[in-house]
């Protein structure tokens, strides 16, 4: 599991980089501040080629809560996938894991709260405890939470303020069950992002 960050800190990564990231939880990271943090954070500064890059893929790995190895490796697979461009089955699998499946059913008020409510075995994948929150769903699964999952402060939290509108078109909701309908697509992805930046930052990965 990716390193964990304060409420404070998560503020200051999404001020650094210019963007709210829906992951790391609560909403307004830019409303007060929209520079980034430091005593001179809203003087302009010129930022190499190679730094916007990162930044671009940084999003990624915050959002979804991985740590820079765990990214490489995902990108080490898609590249492996001739079927699509490769950054797109990066996406796809990002939007794949379980734990970002709970998050984006609303089950979890944040990227960190969702791993720790799969960690925590809250979850379940067709009826069984999966504790791995990297765990990659497949069309057809079905997902939903144990008693206690229902009960938590993390999913009661998500209930009462959603941190995204709505859920993806590829998952339902019936009862307490979500059933994946089809496979996430690029498009969605719940922040704005360059992938081209991204293909660029990581050309040298094979």
């Amino acid at each position: 599991m990716a390193r964990s960050t304060t409420g404070r800190s998560r503020f200051k990564i999404q001020r650094s980089l210019g963007i709210e990231l829906p992951g790391l939880g609560k909403a307004g990271a830019l409303e007060r501040r929209p520079y980034g943090p430091g005593q001179h954070g809203n003087k302009r500064k010129k930022i190499s080629d190679f730094a916007v890059r990162m930044k671009e893929k940084q999003k990624l790995r915050y959002h979804y809560g991985i740590r820079e190895g765990q990214l490489v490796n995902y990108v080490k697979k898609a590249k492996k996938d001739k079927s699509r461009a490769w950054m797109e089955t990066l996406l796809i699998t990002l939007e794949r894991r379980l734990a970002n499946v709970v998050f984006r059913l609303n089950w979890a008020p944040s990227m960190p709260a969702a791993n720790q409510m799969v960690s925590h075995g809250l979850v379940l994948v067709n009826g069984k405890k999966i504790n791995v929150a990297g765990y990659t769903i497949a069309k057809g699964d079905t997902v939903s939470l144990t008693e206690r999952g229902f009960a938590s402060l993390n999913y009661t939290q998500a209930q009462a303020t959603p941190r995204l509108p709505s859920i993806p078109a590829c998952y339902t909701i019936e009862g307490k069950t979500a059933k994946v309908l089809d496979m996430p697509l690029p498009s969605d992805i719940p922040f704005e992002y360059e992938g081209q930046l991204v293909t660029e930052y990581y050309w040298k990965v094979k």
